[in-house]
């Protein structure tokens, strides 16, 4: 139970820290209202000083409640402990709060900064609740982030009720939640699947990024197989002898060369039997979508195919489009993001191009 006599602690707890209370201390006027709690206890203030630190304080010290008898004006704040009403209107003196207050009293004190407008407490208050968090405790943060208009402590809470959902769905508050608040319930299940659904999301496009930036490789290593030769495969007019060694996309390129050796012997592709020609006929065509020089291009087929999709406007055709823009972007990007190519050595699980290039 709280005093009725406010003690001199309050005051002198209220101006020290305080850089402004600290110079005027000795010229402040006598208190000229009361802030009274719940618990009775009486604290006595200045209504200049928490009009300037409150807009809300300043309207209510304007037209405060009278004691009938003795005239006195007074402010009450109830509903919250009588000591988190004194870290309060502490806070609006000094604009300071210590740790301990802010840990027994955070959400009385954010509860308390909403609503009489003090953003710089109510910022305090959020960033300290979402440190520290618990599962036992995070249905209790949702209902008053929610009433507060407090954004991001609301968010961390979602995420830590989204990430150990079946703890918290043990608790009482959120027991209290299902008979209560369905609709607090209904949000969070919501945000579960949405978050969910952002997962899937998120790991479908990585393995989409991973498959251009593939695919991209995929067209270096035919240039430079078609160029400059490759261990045992290469241009035409190029000596067996005079081939290079393996380069530093090893894998990738030693694939695209068995691909490339099937598709020179292969019979089935004449008539379109051929799954695996089918894959090389579409990464030429990839590569001449891309190539900005067919005319010196010694890839093979390379000038066929842009004349061919010219006259037959299949350039045109929106998915193969967004297909060569997305190798291309990736392309881009891995290029500026990756360090200096240093020598690569095989790997056990090849790039397959013939896995890559859907019909």
């Amino acid at each position: 139970m709280c005093p009725t006599n406010f003690s001199n602690e309050f005051a002198v707890k209220s101006m020290e820290s305080s850089l402004f209370t600290d110079k005027l201390a000795g010229n402040l006027p006598a208190p000229d209202i009361h802030v009274i709690t719940s618990g009775g206890l009486r604290i006595p203030a200045h209504s200049h000083i928490l009009a300037m630190a409150s807009p809300v304080m300043e309207r209510i010290s304007g037209r405060p409640r009278r004691n009938r008898k003795t005239g006195e004006k007074a402010i009450p704040i109830l509903g919250v402990p009588c000591d988190a009403v004194s870290a309060f209107v502490r806070f609006l003196y000094s604009f300071r709060c210590n740790e301990e207050e802010m840990q027994k009293y955070g959400i009385h004190l954010l509860a308390l900064s909403h609503v009489f407008s003090v953003p710089k407490l109510k910022q305090r208050c959020a960033k300290e609740l979402a440190q520290g968090l618990m599962v036992e405790t995070v249905v209790d943060v949702l209902q008053l982030a929610r009433l507060c208009d407090a954004p991001e402590l609301y968010l961390k809470g979602m995420k830590l009720a989204a990430r150990k959902f079946k703890a918290v769905e043990k608790t009482e508050g959120y027991k209290f939640l299902q008979k209560h608040d369905p609709w607090l319930e209904l949000e969070i299940l919501q945000f579960i699947e949405e978050n969910e659904l952002r997962k899937k999301r998120t790991k479908k496009q990585k393995e989409e990024q991973k498959l251009y930036i593939q695919l991209g490789e995929a067209m270096d290593c035919l240039v430079h197989i078609c160029t400059e030769g490759c261990t045992s495969v290469g241009p035409y007019d190029m000596e067996p002898s005079k081939k290079k060694e393996p380069c530093k996309r090893f894998s990738t390129c030693r694939c695209l060369q068995l691909l490339i050796k099937h598709f020179a012997t292969c019979k089935k592709r004449v008539n379109g039997g051929c799954s695996k020609c089918k894959r090389m006929w579409q990464l030429l065509k990839l590569h001449a979508s891309m190539c900005e020089q067919p005319a010196k291009c010694r890839v093979p087929l390379c000038r066929q195919f842009k004349l061919k999709m010219q006259q037959e406007k299949k350039g045109d055709d929106a998915k193969w489009r967004l297909l060569v823009r997305k190798v291309v972007l990736a392309k881009t990007i891995s290029s500026l993001s990756l360090p200096k190519p240093q020598e690569c050595k095989p790997i056990q699980h090849a790039f397959s191009p013939m896995s890559c290039v859907h019909p």
